[in-house]
């Protein structure tokens, strides 16, 4: 299968493209956002995962997530990485430890990659979910961004399951992974 791509609108953060797929004689257009991909982290302690009640504009209410970020700033930056053919990999644990010290106050001792979530075809999006197994409090606390309102709290497996089931994490492909871990690694 081939592919022809034309840009037809590119912002700071997302691109538009129309890509022609062809397979033998057949071809179709689709019209495609792309963004930088984005990371989350589940920290784990003590059979609790880290959870931040963070005040989402989108949502004008506060939504309890998965601390977490974009991988690059700029659509350009990691459009110059696909170039280099760099890791992206790479470039998400580097994300996921300055998100975790930024939203959490938390220093990564040990990380390790769990799974990546695809928008599909219409949206590429990535996100890189990491679990963390250790961490340290960060000298200077949490490092906000101007705006952010974010407050982390412990949570049991249990009432992070059921933070899930009764919608309070709005991050619905979150949600998915969320459980997912769950299932592997609790008894309830």
């Amino acid at each position: 299968m081939s592919s022809d791509e034309k840009i037809l609108f590119e912002g700071k953060t997302f691109q538009i493209v129309n890509k022609k797929f062809k397979k033998n004689d057949k071809s179709i257009n689709v019209e495609i956002a792309k963004r930088s991909p984005g990371v989350r982290l589940i920290i784990v302690k003590d059979k609790k995962i880290l959870i931040i009640k963070e005040f989402r504009f989108e949502l004008n209410d506060y939504d309890y997530r998965l601390p977490g970020g974009k991988v690059f700033d700029k659509l350009k930056e990691y459009q110059e990485s696909l170039r280099n053919k760099k890791n992206i990999l790479n470039h998400a644990i580097e994300a996921a430890k300055k998100e975790c010290i930024e939203e959490t106050g938390l220093i990564i001792k040990k990380i390790k990659h769990f799974i990546t979530s695809n928008a599909g075809l219409t949206v590429q999006w990535d996100l890189f979910y990491f679990i963390v197994y250790e961490v340290e409090q960060n000298k200077t606390g949490q490092h906000l961004e101007y705006g952010e309102e974010i407050y982390p709290e412990w949570k049991t497996f249990d009432e992070v399951k059921q933070l899930c089931l009764n919608d309070k994490i709005k991050e619905y492909r979150s949600v998915g992974v969320i459980l997912s871990y769950l299932l592997r690694n609790s008894k309830t």
